[in-house]
């Protein structure tokens, strides 16, 4: 197999040598992650809470019922469905900081 060659003025990248700089890079890349994750979470809950209440919209207007209570039926599942998706995200990150916070203290025992 042909094996690259760096060229002669380029400088070597010897991560594997300095313990201390992969550690931070992969403190980095793991808070970075953890953030995407966030971002995505937040993301599936506004999309979650759209299509919900779309779908009790379509279902009123389809069954004929009032506009007006289609539109508030609609309304409250919507800020239901976000509300929940919000209490989830907050609890679940509470949850890995409790759980974080045990592992780190068992191991300091």
């Amino acid at each position: 197999m042909f094996k690259h060659k760096p060229h002669p003025d380029q400088m070597t990248l010897e991560l594997g040598k300095d313990a201390e700089l992969e550690r931070i890079i992969e403190v980095r890349a793991a808070i970075r992650a953890e953030n995407d994750a966030m971002r995505w979470r937040f993301r599936l809950i506004v999309l979650e809470t759209f299509m919900m209440s779309g779908l009790v919209l379509a279902a009123g207007l389809a069954l004929n019922q009032p506009t007006a209570l289609v539109l508030r039926g609609a309304l409250i599942v919507g800020a239901a469905c976000f509300a929940s998706g919000i209490l989830l995200i907050g609890l679940s990150g509470a949850t890995g900081l409790l759980v974080s916070r045990y592992r780190r203290w068992r191991r300091a025992k």
